[in-house]
């Protein structure tokens, strides 16, 4: 059952202040916006990917930053290094013009219980610019709840120490005032005590923070997709909904 049955004005007052930050983070000269290129090296090997972004970032002009990225190829299983660049001053950001979020609501404030698990389980989840295909991640235990009479057991993967949460519902691609990002949403799961994910206990997964995936703010992102266990079959109508620009602007045109 969801924790809260009725808007309390501190918690009101803190989804604003989220909804600030937010947006901050996806406009910062390395926030999700400010992504122009992912280049995947295959010359270069993680002893070299430093000094190959170096000489890349000493080409570009003010207010680009180059960063270095590493991921597993999914066909050979080798280490693939590569670089991203970032613009300060990129379209994206200057075409930016808000993110819809549906009114916060408390019924979505929901809790779970979290069960941990052996520490090398994975789970396969398919990536957006994978054609496909699927990674797996470490996913260190189960989130299993109840919501509308029906028991989920989702699973959230580890996102460099937090637990994130991919899911999916009704709403994804709907071409109307409640749709929300095709490919589904994110959200960071919360523990209601001290305790570390390497214990069980209770958990909240407050979808009035359910958010925008990197990939709806730059297609130079390859972001994870919700697995079959982690889809709602209704509406999710809590936290973001999708990324709006002004008028003229094409995302996938960049």
């Amino acid at each position: 059952m969801p924790i809260h049955t009725a808007p309390q004005p501190n918690a009101i007052a803190e989804h604003d202040a989220w909804r600030e930050e937010r947006r901050a983070a996806v406009t910062a000269p390395l926030g999700n916006l400010a992504l122009v290129e992912t280049r995947w090296l295959a010359e270069e090997t993680p002893a070299t990917v430093d000094a190959a972004a170096a000489a890349i970032a000493a080409e570009q002009p003010s207010g680009v930053t180059v960063t270095t990225l590493r991921r597993t190829h999914l066909d050979t299983g080798q280490d693939e290094v590569g670089i991203r660049r970032w613009d300060a001053n990129a379209p994206a950001i200057r075409a930016f013009d808000g993110i819809e979020v549906f009114p916060y609501d408390p019924a979505w404030v929901q809790t779970a219980r979290f069960t941990p698990v052996d520490g090398s389980r994975t789970v396969p989840f398919e990536h957006i610019r994978d054609n496909g295909g699927s990674r797996e991640l470490v996913v260190p235990g189960d989130i299993v709840f109840t919501r509308d009479g029906v028991e989920y057991t989702m699973s959230a993967f580890d996102d460099g120490g937090t637990l994130l949460l991919v899911f999916g519902d009704a709403t994804n691609g709907r071409d109307d005032e409640s749709g929300t990002y095709g490919a589904g949403r994110f959200l960071f799961v919360q523990r209601t005590d001290d305790g570390g994910f390497g214990t069980a206990g209770e958990v909240v997964l407050d979808f009035n923070r359910a958010f925008v995936p990197p990939c709806g703010f730059s297609v130079q992102y390859n972001c994870p997709m919700p697995p079959p266990q982690n889809r709602f079959a209704g509406d999710v109508l809590a936290g973001e909904r999708i990324v709006r620009f002004r008028e003229g602007f094409d995302l996938y045109a960049v």
